[in-house]
């Protein structure tokens, strides 16, 4: 299918730390015909995401932050993610890669991209470029736990890659990024992409 997309208008909503903007666009339908929507737009940049993985020990690092829209939500505040955050300017392997150092302390090492995604393509621009990576337990790079300058109040923990998975499935990971990057994790090991 072809796209034929016309911005007819842009209007800005909210200009803070990230752009909310009402969009009205044209576009063409699958049976040819042409419409004309509404749509609010917000745009924050795009990020990176890592999941830092012991190979020998089968375990993953993980973090729990706080996060508002969750609690407004009616869902627990407090999220069990991987390290990730905006690009600011860095190319995604970067971005990833100093996320991981500031949120857990471990500098991930042989980092591999996995995929691109999208966490909710209808409202946000934010892509977000994932990737796995290698770390040694008790080798740390730094002291981890977030930057205390952006309001970062981060909790780090080890466990087996098994126990995370079983925190998908009982709702305690609950971040879309996350449970991608676990599955994919899972998905390797299962075809013996992984040692």
């Amino acid at each position: 299918m072809a796209d034929s997309i016309t911005i007819n208008s842009v209007t800005p909503l909210a200009h803070n730390w990230g752009r909310l903007d009402n969009y009205q666009v044209t576009h063409s339908r699958r049976d040819g015909t042409v419409q004309t929507v509404q749509r609010e737009v917000y745009d924050h940049g795009s990020a990176a995401a890592v999941l830092l993985y012991a190979a020998e020990a089968g375990t993953v690092i993980l973090t729990r932050q706080f996060r508002l829209p969750p609690h407004l939500n009616g869902d627990p505040a407090w999220m069990i993610e991987v390290p990730a955050g905006l690009l600011d300017g860095e190319a995604p392997a970067i971005a990833a890669h100093r996320e991981a150092v500031e949120e857990t302390g471990y500098a991930p090492a042989d980092m591999v991209f996995l995929f691109d995604a999208y966490p909710s393509c209808g409202s946000l621009t934010e892509k977000c470029a994932c990737f796995l990576g290698h770390y040694r337990p008790g080798e740390k790079a730094g002291a981890g736990g977030g930057l205390a300058s952006e309001g970062e109040d981060i909790e780090v923990f080890e466990l087996p890659l098994e126990e995370a998975m079983a925190m998908i499935g009982d709702g305690r990971i609950v971040d879309a990024k996350t449970i991608m990057l676990l599955q994919a994790l899972a998905l390797r090991l299962v075809k013996g992409e992984m040692g």
